[in-house]
């Protein structure tokens, strides 16, 4: 199962454009979209869900058109959008049942069974007879989650699931990610960083449509080993370092605070090497890409 993406452009009315002829293959595993509001996830996501029509290009999904088989992608899909609405009053049960209904499962046994199965694998079972208005904010987004596996999709496509959680709310459902997985295709769209390093098998950076980077996160952090540095300094040097190297993290620390800098040469008395992170990786390609644009308008 994999996904192929050629020559994929959205144009909006107005002319705004959300996907700047974008190519990309995502394979099974779990993989992640990564890239700051408006940089064109949820417009390739919506896409893939035959929800958006491209402007131009194609997508396939397991082999079939996103525009022309819209019916026979659907069949192998699970969505879950950044925002949904569950009925306040409706259980977990009578939710998920309701949404099997809409799935067109009308086997009562069939649809207990998914309903059963689609809850443990989220760990609601226990509040499966628990009204949804009562739920916290992480509960509702496993709940979304389980509407989404109830016809156990091939392609499970999750749009900023973490957006507001706390972080225990956060790490469960990383964990869940992981367990899913499996040998379907996970897409994970979001723009926090920590979501993606720990799970992500690979991954594609977004930026106003255009793509900045695809491939395994070793990849990303290759070019950044031996030139990603930390710095003690106390705080009244900080501005001074900001406007010498290129930050990437400031942190607070016993002895005053560590500045986390992407250099080629280390000239500060201070300064020692440290492994790249995805954060480092990130905060660089982003600020490479604002600098080019920059350049294009001078």
């Amino acid at each position: 199962m994999q996904i192929e993406i050629r020559d994929l452009r959205k144009v909006y009315p107005g002319g705004v454009v959300g996907l700047h002829g974008l190519n990309l293959t995502i394979p099974s595993g779990l993989y992640g979209l990564l890239g700051p509001n408006g940089s064109g996830k949820t417009t390739l996501m919506r896409i893939l869900a035959t929800l958006l029509e491209p402007t131009s290009g194609e997508a396939r999904v397991g082999g079939f058109d996103v525009h022309k088989d819209k019916s026979a992608v659907r069949r192998m899909l699970g969505y879950m959008p950044q925002e949904f609405g569950f009925y306040p009053n409706l259980t977990a049960y009578e939710t998920l049942d309701y949404f099997a209904l809409l799935c067109q499962v009308t086997d009562k046994a069939d649809r207990e069974r998914r309903i059963e199965v689609a809850l443990a694998q989220v760990n609601l079972a226990q509040l499966a007879g628990r009204k949804v208005g009562t739920f916290s904010g992480g509960m509702k987004q496993r709940l979304g989650i389980a509407q989404a596996l109830l016809n156990d999709p091939k392609v499970l496509i999750v749009d900023e699931p973490t957006s507001g959680l706390d972080p225990e709310e956060r790490i469960r459902l990383r964990n869940l990610w992981a367990e899913l997985a499996g040998d379907r295709v996970i897409i994970l769209s979001t723009h926090i960083v920590a979501d993606l390093a720990a799970s992500a098998e690979q991954l594609a950076i977004l930026h106003k449509g255009k793509l900045l980077f695809a491939g395994r996160p070793a990849e990303l952090l290759s070019p950044l080993r031996g030139q990603t540095w930390i710095i003690d300094i106390d705080e009244e040097e900080l501005s001074t370092v900001r406007n010498e190297y290129f930050v990437t993290g400031v942190f607070r620390s016993a002895i005053g605070m560590q500045v986390r800098v992407i250099e080629e040469k280390m000239s500060h008395p201070k300064g020692y090497l440290a492994e790249p992170t995805m954060d480092d990786a990130y905060v660089h390609i982003m600020r490479r890409e604002a600098g080019a644009a920059a350049n294009d308008l001078n």
